[in-house]
């Protein structure tokens, strides 16, 4: 790998700084959504629990793995990840349906 001029070297850094910037703010949208997401995942679970409904919903979840895994084909991005994610998340929110149902959360 070969170094570049000085004044090469300040553009990328610049670029750099630039890109990173905009992760930045992709990530803190990011954890706003998630957010968002798990206030209406708290809005379920205590409706489930009122009802006396099951914390998880396999059909659903399996609808949702094929919803998103051809969603994310579609933006170009690795369909096995968003499938990681989507389950990552989804174990959260069981956590949370069970914790309501057994009387352990009242947000």
């Amino acid at each position: 790998m070969t170094e570049g001029r000085p004044d090469e070297r300040d553009a990328a850094m610049t670029e750099l700084l630039g890109i990173r910037s905009s992760i930045d703010n992709i990530d803190a949208a990011l954890i706003h959504l998630l957010a968002e997401r798990f206030k209406f995942t708290q809005k379920v679970g205590r409706l489930k629990a009122e009802h006396g409904l099951p914390p998880s919903d396999p059909s659903r979840e399996q609808r949702q793995i094929a919803r998103l895994r051809d969603l994310a084909v579609d933006a170009h991005l690795d369909p096995a990840f968003a499938e990681k994610w989507f389950n990552f998340v989804v174990a959260e929110v069981i956590q949370h349906h069970e914790e309501i149902a057994g009387g352990a959360r009242t947000e």
